[in-house]
C-alpha cells in the first residue's frame, strides 16, 4: 500500500490529471462474484463521501488558502479525480442493484444538519483569526484524511479478495497518491515554517479531527467501516503506519489520531 509522500507541485499534478481509467473493468462480475454485505455497506460510506468533495472544496475556498494559485489549482484537480472516484463507487453499487449517483447523494444532503450549512462561514471565520496558519492546518487535515482514505481502500481490498473490486480501488489508490503527495509536502513546509500553524494544528488535529465522512455519514456506519476494516492486528497495524506518516510532520507527534478513532468507533 502506497502511503509515503513524495514532493509534489500543482503543475506536476496537473499534467497527470485524468479521468478515472476504467478499461477493462468488468462490472457485470459482480453478478457472479458479488462484493459481501459488509463490503457493500462500506462502499456506500466511500460513495457518499468521495461525492461531498466538492463541499469540502466549497468550505476550503471561504479560508485564505483561496489566495494561493498553487493550492486552488491542486483543489480543482483534486475535486475532478475525486468526482471520478465516486462515479466509480456509484457503478459498483449499481451492478449490485443498490441505488448509487445522484438519487443517494441528494439523499445524504438533505439529512445534513445545520452544522454542514454553517461550515462555510466557520472556516471563513477560522481563517480570519489564524492567517496562514489556517492554510497549514486545512493542507495537514486534507493529508490526514487522503492517508486514512488511501488505508480504508487498501483494507477493503484485502478483506474482500475481489479481483475486480481490487483492480478498481488499486487504480483509484494510484490517484490517491498524487493528492497523497501534494498536500503532505505543503503541510510538511508550512508546519516547519511556522511553531504558530503547528501549536494550532496540534490542537485542532487533537480536539476536532475525526475520520473522513464522519461529519455527514451516521456514526454506526463509521462504526461498521472501522470494526470490519481497522479492528483487526491487521487492520490496527495499517492504523498505526498512518499514525507514524503524521507523527513525522512537524510539531504533531504523538497524536495517534486513526488509533484512537479505531478504539472510539469499533465499539459503536
Amino acid at each position: 500500500m502506497r502511503i509515503e509522500a513524495m514532493k509534489m507541485d500543482a503543475v506536476t499534478l496537473r499534467d497527470r490529471i485524468a479521468r478515472l481509467d476504467l478499461s477493462g473493468i468488468d462490472f457485470g462480475a459482480f453478478r457472479s462474484q458479488p462484493v459481501s454485505p459488509a463490503g457493500l455497506r462500506v462502499l456506500r460510506y466511500i460513495h457518499d463521501v468521495e461525492f461531498h468533495t466538492v463541499c469540502y472544496l466549497r468550505d476550503l475556498l471561504m479560508t485564505s488558502a483561496h489566495k494561493d494559485p498553487d493550492i486552488t489549482s491542486f483543489l480543482t484537480f483534486w475535486n475532478y479525480e475525486e468526482y471520478w472516484h465516486g462515479e466509480a463507487v456509484a457503478r459498483v453499487l449499481s451492478a449490485h442493484g443498490e441505488k448509487s449517483g445522484s438519487e443517494r447523494v441528494s439523499a445524504m444532503r438533505a439529512r445534513l444538519k445545520v452544522k454542514d450549512r454553517l461550515s462555510p462561514m466557520l472556516h471563513g471565520l477560522g481563517s480570519l483569526v489564524t492567517g496562514e496558519s489556517w492554510t497549514a492546518l486545512h493542507m495537514t487535515w486534507g493529508a490526514v484524511n487522503e492517508w486514512t482514505t488511501q488505508a480504508t481502500y487498501g483494507r477493503l481490498i484485502a478483506q474482500e479478495h475481489n479481483p475486480v473490486l481490487g483492480d478498481l480501488l488499486h487504480r483509484i489508490m494510484r490517484q490517491e497518491g498524487g493528492h497523497i503527495d501534494f498536500y503532505a509536502s505543503e503541510a510538511e513546509s508550512r508546519l516547519a515554517s511556522s511553531t504558530r500553524a503547528q501549536r494550532i494544528t496540534r490542537l485542532a488535529l487533537r480536539r476536532y479531527w475525526k475520520p473522513v465522512g464522519a461529519n455527514v455519514m451516521p456514526e454506526p456506519e463509521l462504526g461498521h467501516l472501522t470494526r470490519y476494516l481497522f479492528s483487526s492486528e491487521e487492520g490496527r497495524a495499517v492504523a498505526a503506519r498512518v499514525d507514524r506518516h503524521v507523527d513525522r510532520l512537524p510539531g504533531l507527534s504523538g497524536l495517534h489520531l486513526l488509533e484512537g478513532s479505531v478504539e472510539r468507533y469499533a465499539a459503536a
